[in-house]
């Protein structure tokens, strides 16, 4: 029997699929299916140095996915996605779906530089019928003005209406050059009242031995390409919220937001390794 894992999808066209992409490592470690065999192989090579790298994937998504399903709840239908990736594997548009009636009026813009994260991501919403409402926008995250101004966010976006942003494990790669709290700053400007902002950032926190030493190495190999990584510690993280409330438990570790379920061992050596939080803006 053929391992769906190991199975190729549908390439958009001019994807290249002979060499590896962030993105589809990123579907990979998630257990996602939009990913080919050079991928499966940068990404084995990494876990072997690092076991915990999927786990922290997983966990990491766990979060955003508890996060869209808490702001859903409370009546927010306005998210974007910044550095979304392939959007797969429990994206936003999936948590949407699962958790509203198919007459649902939530919109999503998912927002990454990468072309072949956009091109799949655009073959994905097509296939699933979800470009009504659900878009792509190919830009820089570090450039506030360009994804806010950008048509698609503006064809899906209200920003007179609440907006859930997303910045689930993409804040390590704004670095303190590009200035991560004036980042914040506008987008948080940007925002309604009522608006709420998920952050998860991976740091050293509170771990030690192999494993630490594991995450200083998986650093290292991205400080020698054009997206280094830039870990935060807890105290790092509280700033970016700027004077919105964070809402409970506060910043914690991935699996401690509003948890739904224990971790297993393995999960627990990851926990140390990351923070989050999700804030609300005042005034509404």
């Amino acid at each position: 029997m053929t391992d769906q894992r190991d199975s190729a999808p549908r390439a958009p066209e001019g994807v290249d699929t002979e060499k590896p992409s962030a993105a589809r490592i990123y579907d990979w470690y998630l257990g996602g299916t939009q990913n080919w065999a050079v991928d499966r192989e940068f990404g084995r090579r990494m876990e072997q140095q690092w076991p915990l790298v999927r786990p922290g994937s997983k966990q990491n998504r766990e979060f955003m996915n508890r996060a869209v399903r808490a702001a859903l709840r409370a009546g927010i239908r306005q998210f974007i996605d910044l550095g979304s990736g392939v959007p797969t594997a429990g994206n936003v548009h999936e948590v949407v779906e699962a958790e509203l009636p198919d007459d649902h009026d939530a919109k999503v813009v998912y927002v990454d530089y990468e072309p072949v994260a956009v091109a799949h991501a655009t073959l994905i919403l097509e296939e699933g019928m979800a470009t009504d409402w659900a878009g792509i926008v190919q830009a820089d995250m570090r450039d506030a003005k360009s994804v806010l101004r950008a048509p698609e966010t503006r064809r899906l976006i209200d920003f007179s209406q609440p907006v859930c942003l997303i910045m689930a494990a993409v804040l390590h790669f704004v670095g303190p050059d590009d200035d991560p709290e004036g980042l914040l700053a506008t987008y948080r400007d940007a925002l309604a009242p009522g608006s709420w902002l998920a952050i998860s950032q991976m740091s050293e926190g509170d771990g030690k031995g192999e494993m630490l030493d594991g995450l200083r190495w998986f650093v290292e190999q991205y400080r020698k390409t054009s997206n280094p990584v830039w870990l935060r510690n807890r105290e790092e993280i509280q700033p970016l919220f700027g004077d919105w409330e964070l809402l409970e438990p506060g910043i914690v570790h991935l699996p401690d937001w509003r948890p739904d379920r224990k971790i297993n061992a393995l999960e627990a050596e990851a926990r140390p390794f990351a923070w989050c939080a999700v804030g609300v803006k005042p005034g509404r």
